[in-house]
């Protein structure tokens, strides 16, 4: 069994504040907010890092897109826009080794983002 928080949280051995679920991906509230809105979305299947995707991946991957779009527009953020983030690897600052896609709005972004 994996001792990823992630995994953890998909198996409800921890808390979170969900925003949406189904039987492939889950949403949830950050819990340290990089702005007013900050959601993760995540697949169930554990895949550690973005290259670690795989062909066969090719489906989860764009369903988790496909729902990050619904969420987004369910917590208002469509009007005036939002940002996705994926990081990878150390350099791309990844803190948590499961795949996730950061949905931040809000407010307004600044550019560069790193």
């Amino acid at each position: 069994m994996s001792e990823c928080i992630f995994c953890k949280i998909i198996r409800g051995e921890l808390a979170a504040r969900v925003v949406y679920e189904d039987e492939r991906v889950l949403a949830f509230h950050d819990i340290q907010p990089a702005a007013p809105t900050h959601v993760l979305i995540i697949p169930k299947k554990h895949i550690a890092r973005m290259d670690d995707v795989e062909p066969e991946d090719e489906a989860l991957i764009g369903h988790m897109f496909a729902k990050a779009n619904e969420v987004a527009h369910s917590l208002g953020l469509t009007e005036n826009g939002f940002r996705y983030v994926i990081n990878c690897g150390p350099d791309g600052l990844q803190t948590v080794y499961h795949i996730h896609l950061h949905i931040l709005g809000g407010r307004r972004m600044s550019w560069p983002p790193g």
